[in-house]
């Protein structure tokens, strides 16, 4: 049986050619959602950066482990599972839910729990202590089922449509949201030191461009705040220029010859 913390449960590479990377983008999902989300990505970032996705539990290969219900314990999990990935430097992307989990995650890592990563990118989410108190965990399925509607489709496909899809993914996102919805963030915990990238849909319901600003309070280093045309799942039509976007950010910095010019 495989250890709770071994990266080969927890993290998903798309499918191909094996890479030699000098910097590890970590993904992190959105409620309801899995690691597969992040597959694209591989061929559309250079090949010196590589993608792995989290695999939260409760869906996929992971559909007879108990989904996690509690941040602390998912953010302290993955980050169990990370402290070994220390050959090169990471960064964070998290999208909506995935967004918290990656900057509890970040917090942990900047703590000493493992290599403290290099850039946080957050997209589709408040800032913590930010976004407002919901309680959709408790609601009726139509009632949760509805504001989750409510934010757009991922790829313009409603997976709830199909009965058969719905039962099996409505217990997920219901227990996601219960992770989302009772996450209380550490009060007074000190800023990040890693620099932070705030991303967002110009037409997301549920996420105004304040409360995504709001993510500037929480380092120390550069902050940079971007919109994109679409919804809360903007991230699917947007991908190549998401991703183009990324690229640029986690790109080398120059670095100075003898001559004073600089090479990348």
């Amino acid at each position: 049986m495989t250890a709770p913390d071994d990266p080969g449960l927890w993290f998903h590479r798309a499918p191909g050619p094996p890479r030699t990377p000098r910097l590890r983008l970590v993904c992190f999902p959105h409620a309801g959602g899995t690691a597969r989300l992040f597959d694209g990505w591989r061929h559309r970032l250079p090949t010196t950066v590589e993608v792995v996705a989290v695999r939260y539990p409760g869906r996929q290969e992971r559909l007879d482990e108990p989904c996690v219900e509690s941040m602390t314990e998912l953010a302290d999990r993955i980050t169990g599972a990370l402290a070994g990935y220390d050959d090169v430097p990471l960064a964070l992307f998290g999208h909506s839910m995935g967004a918290s989990v990656a900057y509890e995650v970040a917090r942990r890592l900047e703590a000493g729990a493992g290599p403290a990563p290099v850039h946080l990118m957050v997209s589709a989410r408040a800032a913590p202590g930010h976004g407002g108190r919901t309680t959709l965990h408790r609601a009726a399925d139509e009632v949760l089922l509805a504001a989750v509607r409510r934010l757009g489709t991922l790829g313009g496909v409603d997976p709830f449509a199909e009965p058969e899809l719905r039962e099996l993914l409505l217990p997920v996102l219901r227990s996601d949201y219960r992770l989302v919805e009772t996450y209380a963030p550490a009060a007074g915990a000190a800023p990040l030191r890693a620099p932070i990238t705030a991303y967002l849909g110009d037409r997301d319901p549920g996420c105004p461009g304040g409360r995504v600003r709001a993510w500037e309070g929480f380092t120390t280093g550069d902050f940079a705040l971007r919109a994109f045309s679409g919804d809360h799942f903007y991230l699917a039509p947007r991908e190549a220029e998401l991703t183009s976007d990324i690229a640029e950010r986690l790109a080398p910095a120059p670095v100075a010859t003898a001559r004073g010019t600089t090479a990348t």
